[in-house]
């Protein structure tokens, strides 16, 4: 299926992956030995802040739709189930975000903050949201915001934020970029 993990090959020590990526196949090759692996040290981090947990709104769409992002592969799509929206405020201004479908009832939310591309890696974070109650109210908690894979490798082929969950304040919460850029 497009954009979903792999078919898994073991050799030795490797796990080679085949993914399909917009009606291409590629290869993954993961080595427990690799030097990059063994120098990690882990990831940054801003220190957790209350204020970045916020009261949100989940409002359900009638039907799911698909919405189609780019990627940091030039020329690859991810095609996402959005299930609705988070509205919230942040510092007296009222926000809102496209919600796909997440795991256990939750939802997934792919942003990016006036922070992405100087401490934060620039093309998305993920936010995994717990399930909203009856009433559609949930805690939006950002300090939970993670890096996906192609922030730690240039061989990812991660989806970029919709243009909707582009906000225009700084998230300081959460994961940080975990190696520099070229530019640095």
């Amino acid at each position: 299926m497009e954009g979903a993990p792999g078919l898994l090959v073991r050799h030795g020590n490797r796990t080679i992956e085949v993914i399909r990526r917009t009606g291409d196949v590629a290869l993954r090759i993961h080595d427990p030995r690799s030097a990059t692996l063994a120098s990690f040290t882990g990831i940054p981090t801003f220190r957790p802040a209350r204020r970045f947990a916020v009261a949100a709104t989940f409002t359900p769409y009638a039907q799911s739709r698909g919405v189609t992002t780019g990627a940091v592969v030039e020329g690859l799509e991810h095609h996402h189930t959005a299930v609705g929206s988070l509205s919230f405020e942040f510092d007296g201004e009222s926000h809102e975000l496209v919600a796909f479908a997440g795991k256990n009832g939750g939802v997934q939310v792919l942003f990016t903050d006036a922070t992405s591309g100087v401490s934060t890696y620039p093309a998305a974070r993920s936010l995994a949201v717990d399930e909203p109650g009856t009433d559609g109210r949930v805690v939006v908690d950002f300090n939970r915001a993670a890096n996906l894979p192609c922030a730690f490798t240039d061989y990812a082929t991660c989806p970029v934020a919709p243009a909707e969950n582009r906000l225009d304040f700084a998230v300081e919460a959460g994961e940080k970029k975990p190696r520099p850029t070229e530019a640095e």
